[in-house]
């Protein structure tokens, strides 16, 4: 007898059909082809031995089973829960007719329980896409699958049950989730918050901008100035999730299996901190088996990177393009696969290797020549990727025994949010750009043009404190994003001043 039911393979952060059709003949082995991996083959020890425990036997006849399409290649464990299903209804146990309209996946325990799974949110959506009725899973993942509308969700816990609600001897009650509901209630959940930062205002001026922007920023200072505590702090301060944001970064953690049991739908901005010994792999996706890296997680989000000069140099190299692009291709000799990364970079790094390069008080005891190695770890194709750059020192004893909060981040967060709606104003005609940090020379040209005097300070600038020719277009966008936040439609000469203050790194002679 032959029989379908129906799973999914996750390709990237989509999901495709896959139709596992099960045959049960004359004979006594068992085929499993449409090329599976090894956990896939796997799967006949771990279906018989829950069969088994539940009071069910394997076909004593051959068995047959094809995952179509056969050339997209069947990964990990989540297809024993199809697998066993079809093999009972080929032989019989269950209804054929009710597999037609369900999804069904789930990785079986030897007694016959359902392990969670990754990926469900893709697979679910594309259930919705191919007019299935229902998904069937395990009961950890259904509240992520139940964030899809007009899809009932069932979430199960052992083999049998899937088997008695197939024959219709028991009912089972569909995940319900109020996605819109609980996504707005979610939202403004915050551990951290700027009032906890004592002085350093002139850094959270520039983490306001380049939240206002979208603008990459690097911090440089000694230790213990603060910078990890200020960069853990930004993405309280950029815009909320939109609910279609919010989806999507959902969607590539869910590929990760970094969704728990209780939560639907994530409804802050990431924030990655990957350590500095992280691998080119890890950093950007793929492998084996191909899975997000960081500066996917980080879509939508912060990626903060501490140390910056310690990670290794090709490390740093592949951010190069994302950045550019804002998503990463993954290729392969049998495959490619795209991920999204738009994200917002963060760095923090020491002047030098002791630490103390410009410190007011203590001494730098570095050798000559070492500052200048050591800032030159990042490349300047890098650094060029990087619109602000600002120099933090020590907090005095004054401001760190200050009794008086600081400004809190719900406050610089709704000046970030006016100037983000500016933008989109400005922006909404134009495909791939919504704030200015994506500006192109010409639109730059369009959006972000000084008048007379504001060109004559910047090119003072430019001669005096010897900046780099690239520095001139960062200025620009950056002046674009002050005016913004001070809700002006001219680039005044005081805005090229504040933004002229946020290259350090550019100016001939500071590393000595």
């Amino acid at each position: 007898m032959l029989v379908k039911t129906f799973g999914a393979a996750v390709q990237g952060i989509n999901a495709t059909i896959i139709t596992i059709e099960v045959n049960v003949n004359q004979g006594i082995r068992f085929f499993l082809v449409g090329l599976p991996d090894n956990a896939v083959k796997e799967s006949h020890e771990r279906i018989a031995s829950a069969l088994d425990y539940i009071g069910y036997k394997m076909p004593h006849k051959q068995v047959v089973v094809n995952m179509a399409p056969a050339d997209i290649r069947k990964e990990g464990s989540a297809y024993d829960l199809p697998l066993a299903i079809g093999i009972l209804a080929a032989d019989g146990k269950i209804n054929p007719e009710v597999l037609q309209h369900y999804v069904i996946m789930g990785e079986l325990s030897l007694d016959g329980s359902l392990q969670p799974i990754k990926g469900v949110l893709p697979i679910s959506i594309k259930a919705r896409e191919e007019k299935f009725k229902g998904f069937i899973l395990p009961k950890q993942n259904a509240r992520e699958a139940a964030v899809v509308n007009n899809l009932e969700v069932y979430g199960v816990e052992n083999l049998k049950e899937v088997i008695d609600f197939l024959n219709g001897k028991n009912q089972l009650e569909p995940t319900l989730v109020n996605t819109r509901e609980e996504f707005f209630n979610n939202l403004n959940q915050s551990e951290v918050d700027f009032a906890e930062v004592k002085g350093q205002e002139n850094v959270k001026r520039a983490l306001e901008v380049a939240a206002a922007g979208g603008h990459n920023i690097i911090m440089i200072g000694p230790p213990g100035a603060g910078k990890s505590m200020l960069a853990k702090r930004i993405s309280t301060i950029l815009p909320p999730l939109t609910l279609h944001e919010a989806l999507e970064t959902t969607k590539i953690h869910s590929v990760a299996g970094n969704i728990d049991s209780n939560t639907s739908l994530i409804s802050e901005r990431p924030f990655r901190s990957p350590h500095h010994t992280i691998s080119d792999v890890a950093l950007v996706g793929g492998g084996t088996f191909p899975q997000p890296g960081e500066i996917s997680l980080a879509h939508n989000g912060v990626l903060f990177l501490d140390e910056l000069p310690e990670f290794k140099r090709t490390v740093l190299e592949v951010l190069r393009q994302p950045l550019e692009d804002r998503k990463i291709c993954i290729s392969r000799a049998k495959f490619t696969i795209e991920y999204p990364a738009s994200f917002m970079l963060v760095a923090a790094m020491n002047p030098c290797p002791c630490g103390y390069y410009n410190h007011p008080e203590r001494e730098c005891v570095c050798a000559p020549g070492v500052v200048q190695k050591y800032l030159n770890r990042i490349s300047g194709p890098l650094l060029d990727r990087i619109d602000i750059h600002i120099e933090i020192v020590p907090v005095p004893f004054e401001k760190l025994s200050e009794k008086r909060d600081a400004e809190s981040s719900a406050q610089i967060r709704e000046r970030v949010i006016k100037a983000r709606q500016i933008q989109e104003l400005r922006f909404r005609d134009i495909d791939g750009v919504y704030c200015n940090a994506q500006m192109t020379t010409k639109l730059q040209r369009m959006f972000a043009v000084p008048d007379k005097e504001g060109l004559e300070l910047l090119k003072n600038a430019m001669q005096r404190l010897n900046l780099s020719a690239r520095a001139y277009d960062r200025i620009l966008k950056v002046s674009r994003t002050i005016a913004d936040l001070d809700d002006s439609e001219k680039i005044l000469p005081y805005h090229i001043a504040e933004a002229i203050n946020y290259r350090n790194l550019d100016r001939e002679g500071w590393a000595g």
